[in-house]
């Protein structure tokens, strides 16, 4: 059983307090409000969501989650996080259930044995890591039954992000799976700065061009921590339009330094 890393730092260590927490977020003027009918056309094959914590970021990531609460459940989210503490050298999947306090959220077994030997299955490498961690409450909230394939990143360069799109997409292959990318954007550079570069980099993001979203990434040294997952989401959804549902930033939500702001976006990819 994977424990939890940030509960009480990222979000609220309380189921009680949690669900209040998870509730704020959608309802909160910079959310999207509550999920409302479900349509039941699961037409979203990937999406992006930030995971800071949830009084910065938890009201960006919420409009991820409303569009998929109301497109329906899925069999499985495959979510895809960087790693910010450099245990792997390329990718590392994690077999361990994950424990939050909203209750324990299952690995799909079948999604781990398809993908071993392919993957590491590295679950001690997931113990310190937020970045997929923050995403599993959500899902949870929207569909209680969830099940989950937790990836982190050491690797994000377009090769490796090219190789894990593929052999995911083949180990889904008959299974209504959507990835998740998780992903902050721009980290401590003034409020202007960020909109900017995000915005730059959320334009790609929108006409699906993985290609020019490294170009940019790169190129201008914007500090997007988890591009490699966004490229893979991007790229299993090939075929998909973009619904690019907004950006805050950590000034928008808490009113603190102007001057050194961290960006936040969500998306989901549409089948056409």
């Amino acid at each position: 059983m994977r424990q939890p890393a940030v509960a009480g730092r990222f979000y609220p260590r309380g189921r009680d307090e949690l669900i209040e927490c998870i509730d704020w977020c959608f309802t909160h003027p910079l959310g999207p409000g509550s999920p409302g009918f479900c349509s039941g056309a699961k037409g979203i094959r990937a999406a992006m969501a930030p995971h800071a914590g949830y009084v910065c970021s938890g009201m960006t990531a919420a409009r991820a989650y409303k569009a998929l609460a109301e497109d329906g459940g899925h069999d499985v989210y495959v979510v895809i996080g960087p790693d910010h503490y450099g245990t792997v050298d390329s990718v590392a999947m994690c077999s361990d259930d994950f424990l939050t306090p909203l209750g324990v959220c299952e690995v799909d077994k079948g999604l781990v044995e398809a993908l071993r030997g392919i993957v590491p299955d590295i679950p001690r490498a997931h113990s310190p890591e937020h970045s997929v961690e923050v995403q599993v409450p959500f899902i949870q909230t929207i569909d209680p039954d969830a099940r989950i394939l937790p990836i982190i990143m050491g690797r994000q360069d377009p090769d490796m992000a090219e190789a894990l799109s593929s052999v995911l997409s083949d180990a889904c292959r008959g299974l209504d799976a959507v990835v998740i990318a998780s992903t902050d954007m721009s980290h401590y550079v003034p409020k202007s700065k960020a909109e900017r570069d995000d915005g730059d980099v959320m334009d790609r993001v929108r006409e699906m061009d993985v290609e020019g979203m490294y170009r940019t990434v790169m190129g201008r040294r914007i500090t997007m921590c988890g591009y490699g997952p966004t490229a893979v989401a991007m790229m299993f959804a090939e075929g998909c339009s973009c619904d690019y549902l907004g950006h805050t930033d950590s000034y928008d939500a808490l009113g603190l330094d102007p001057d050194a702001v961290v960006g936040y976006a969500s998306a989901v990819f549409r089948k056409d």
